[in-house]
């Protein structure tokens, strides 16, 4: 097998704010490629592992020796191994405040590493979070045309145009299956892809999670994950949830927020306006990756994807993290994430709100969605004045619904 470096969204970003800031670190869950995209877009930048013993040593014994040999363009791995390291980045950064583009770190799994990075480097460092690959990366294609909706205010115009302007991605329905990792996409059978999954989430649960949390009882945290598997693109119900793995709901708050924060799980909070009074505030959530959800889940393949009883939940997960992905890669700011449901039961999938308005999308797993199944959707677009919603699902063409509901393929994404 010959790993093949593919081409990532976010290099373009990463680029423009290494011309802004001096420090620019990357964050995300373990084997999402970001050792190897600091590599590729800095070939000639020297490179050093905190996890690597030699490399820590060198580093960290003398911090200051360290930077007087090395002051500007290396790259820094692991950067959760050492919490010294951010305070003596300081130091060198203020000495010579005007120079950008001096270090790339990358760091996973470490719920104190943001922290850590956001109160020492204020001002110096921009963080950006590397998810796993998406669609149009795997097939190495540029970012698909849908994104450019975000750059203005809202209208249905440029949607119209998509078709015209975008290839879709090849059969999104196997690239739902076996999600974004880099390194099992290379394998060319299925024991070898489920084999790398299995030692993924043992290396999750038994390394990063017990050295972070040396007091967390391993076992049910496992079993927590598992269970997460099943309930991902569901509202969670916390106390429910502790009664089926014999936990407190406070216990449950926290392996959820640490599940969050080591990448794995996905939190969304609800939509809240006042217009909509009755709405339920319980968080929903989803597992980030979909290969990883199917693993946990026992589907190996997509037959049995197709007959799961959580395929409709899942491929919601997997569209959302699809968009969420797609707009970190732009140079959008100011966005954020929802979702949307009443004690009624009036529900939206996703809803997405920033300088360029808000926007309500609802994910179907099939070809065909009839009005009649969005009347969620079509109330939400009256009520608050909207001049679209989308609808996403496995059709294969854009087609309009109505006047201000348009239905995009998801291969588009």
């Amino acid at each position: 097998m010959v790993m093949t470096y593919l081409t990532r969204n976010i290099e373009s970003k990463i680029n423009r704010l290494l011309t802004i800031f001096p420090v620019v670190m990357l964050i995300g869950s373990r084997q999402t490629g970001k050792t190897s995209l600091c590599q590729n877009i800095r070939p000639k930048w020297q490179y050093f592992d905190l996890e690597n013993s030699s490399d820590f040593d060198l580093i960290c014994e003398d911090f200051n020796f360290f930077f007087t040999e090395h002051p500007t363009h290396i790259i820094i791995d692991e950067a959760q191994e050492s919490a010294e390291l951010f305070r003596h980045l300081r130091g060198v950064i203020d000495a010579n405040r005007e120079q950008k583009g001096r270090f790339l770190l990358t760091g996973s799994s470490s719920p104190e590493l943001l922290k850590n990075a956001s109160d020492t480097l204020a001002g110096r460092i921009a963080i950006v979070e590397i998810g796993t690959l998406k669609m149009n990366e795997i097939n190495q294609q540029p970012l698909p045309h849908f994104y450019q909706i975000f750059e203005n205010d809202l209208t249905i115009d440029i949607l119209t145009t998509l078709k015209t302007m975008s290839d879709p991605a090849d059969d999104p329905i196997q690239l739902f299956l076996k999600g974004g990792y880099p390194e099992p996409l290379f394998y060319e059978d299925n024991f070898a892809y489920q084999a790398w999954m299995e030692n993924y989430f043992k290396s999750y649960v038994n390394q990063d999670i017990r050295r972070l949390f040396p007091r967390l009882d391993i076992t049910r945290f496992r079993r927590f994950i598992s269970t997460l598997s099943s309930l991902s693109g569901t509202i969670i119900n916390k106390a429910q949830l502790g009664r089926a793995i014999n936990v407190s709901e406070v216990t449950i708050a926290d392996y959820l927020d640490i599940a969050d924060n080591t990448f794995i799980w996905r939190i969304i909070r609800s939509y809240e306006s006042n217009k909509s009074k009755a709405v339920v505030k319980m968080p929903k959530g989803l597992i980030r990756d979909s290969g990883l959800n199917h693993y946990l889940l026992g589907i190996e393949n997509r037959e049995k994807l197709l007959r799961s009883p959580h395929v409709g939940h899942n491929f919601e997960s997997f569209v959302i993290e699809e968009i969420i992905k797609g707009i970190q890669a732009t140079e959008l700011t100011h966005w954020d994430y929802h979702y949307f449901r009443t004690r009624n039961g009036a529900e939206i999938d996703l809803i997405l709100e920033g300088n360029f308005g808000l926007l309500p999308i609802e994910i179907k797993f099939g070809q065909n969605t009839s009005l009649r199944q969005l009347t969620s959707l079509t109330q939400f677009i009256e009520r608050h004045d909207l001049p679209l919603g989308i609808v996403i699902n496995n059709c294969v063409e854009i087609k309009m619904l109505s006047n201000n509901i348009i239905q995009i393929p998801v291969g588009f994404l």
